[in-house]
């Protein structure tokens, strides 16, 4: 994932990840830059299932032919997701991060010759019983995509000062559908914390502390949740340069927008060889924004992306992902 800035309550301690995290492997895929790359290796899996009838067979017995990713996202399509041959019993498929429909997680299996689901283990950290359609337990398991998974460099630092004698710290937030399970704190002589990459945007999150469901002391920004109680927010920040063409004769360019409550002084633009740049830190998510060349409001003649507001005015929409 491209690298981000993050951005919350100073109260928050951020901590550089000390490396080996308490995590079981996570297999299946990995995330490089926008793309979400699904990697079978055979030697990762022992056993097929035959999909029509629960049965299993070792994988030593099947003669791979072909392999295909299936899963919640391609409504367990069978044909559509075929992946590529890289090597002896390893094959690969991306697809952009952007392809997907759902924002944090998706199940998933590889299926053998559009028939053997390969089964992965419950020594992976990203499985998950399978069920069918109307939610009964299947024989089998399902694998877990998330875009947010443990990295000693990631951009959104959490930290949980104290509880020494826990035996086991979860984070638990949106983005991982408050997976209770999955992201495993790991412990430090003053706390517990965790790295993870994170695309901009305004998340929420709890600690699970023993099975106890705490908010984060050290961070004062929160929201109420559906149990009246709360839940703690990490915003997630990315740099955006924004560029005006042209103007050369203007004595001054302000840039506004919603921001920064469209503030018509705060954000001087600064003059260049080819027109007026400006550069700042935003949220993930839409932001409408505006030019006041020498008084006079106007649109980026350069981006044909606009909305009207509330108002009536049309804006110029600038979209932090």
């Amino acid at each position: 994932m491209k690298k981000a800035f993050q951005y919350i309550s100073l109260g928050l301690v951020l901590l550089f990840v000390i490396p080996g995290y308490a995590q079981k492997e996570v297999k299946g895929y990995y995330i490089e830059g926008d793309e979400i790359v699904f990697t079978f290796n055979r030697s990762d899996y022992e056993q097929a299932t035959h999909d029509n009838y629960g049965e299993k067979l070792d994988f030593e017995d099947l003669d791979i032919r072909n392999v295909v990713v299936a899963g919640s996202f391609n409504d367990w399509s069978r044909e559509h997701w075929k992946m590529r041959k890289i090597a002896d019993g390893t094959y690969q498929l991306r697809k952009k991060i952007s392809d997907f429909s759902d924002e944090f997680t998706w199940e998933f299996k590889f299926v053998i010759n559009n028939t053997y689901w390969a089964e992965p283990d419950n020594e992976t950290s990203n499985f998950s019983p399978a069920r069918n359609r109307s939610g009964s337990s299947l024989n089998s398991y399902n694998l877990k995509v998330y875009t947010a998974v443990p990295t000693e460099n990631g951009n959104a630092k959490f930290f949980l000062k104290g509880y020494e004698n826990a035996e086991e710290v979860i984070l638990a937030g949106d983005f991982s559908r408050w997976d209770e399970n999955f992201l495993k704190m790991k412990r430090t002589t003053t706390g517990w914390e965790l790295n993870l990459d994170l695309r901009p945007g305004v998340y929420q999150y709890k600690f699970i502390v023993d099975g106890d469901w705490i908010e984060d002391p050290s961070n004062n920004e929160k929201v109420r949740n559906e149990f009246d109680g709360f839940n703690s927010v990490m915003r997630i920040k990315k740099k955006v340069t924004f560029h005006l063409n042209n103007f050369q004769d203007a004595s001054e360019v302000i840039l506004t927008g919603s921001f920064n409550n469209w503030d018509e002084h705060q954000l001087r633009m600064k003059k260049t060889d080819s027109g007026w740049i400006q550069t700042m830190v935003l949220s993930g998510g839409k932001h409408h924004y505006k030019y006041i060349v020498d008084g006079e409001w106007k649109v980026d003649p350069d981006n044909t992306i606009m909305e009207y507001d509330g108002e009536g005015h049309i804006n110029s929409v600038c979209m932090v992902k």
